[in-house]
């Protein structure tokens, strides 16, 4: 069965990102270090927004004494994955060429990216013989 998230907002999304890229659980001043390093929010601010991770299925709490430990239920790669493939569905109507047609008009995509994207593609045709 195919599990679908919700889209989460930039803010939310952040905090995901330190707790996907540190070492879960974690506290919220740990995270709120790791937050403040690229823009400051307030501690009420990013309690809250742990708050809703936790609504939406996307944390967990647990208690240590006095502290809340904040650990992340979905992965990063399923995260990606799943928005990925809303992302090409939505705008691209599932059309990877298209995607990267518009990255490479874009100016987005350099001539290394190119090559990568053609030895993956070849990697991957080596894989379906």
């Amino acid at each position: 069965m195919k599990k679908t998230y919700q889209r989460l907002p930039e803010s939310e999304l952040d905090i995901m990102l330190v707790l996907w890229n540190g070492t879960p659980p974690m506290t919220r001043p740990e995270i709120e270090k790791v937050i403040n390093r690229k823009k400051k929010l307030a501690s009420t601010t990013i309690l809250s927004l742990l708050t809703r991770l936790e609504s939406k299925n996307f944390v967990e709490v647990t208690k240590q004494g006095k502290m809340n430990l904040y650990t992340p239920l979905v992965s990063q790669s399923d995260y990606q994955t799943h928005e990925s493939q809303s992302l090409l569905e939505k705008l691209y109507g599932n059309s990877l060429k298209k995607f990267v047609t518009t990255l490479y008009h874009g100016k987005k995509i350099s001539s290394e990216e190119i090559q990568d994207l053609s030895n993956f593609l070849r990697e991957l045709e080596d894989k379906e013989e």
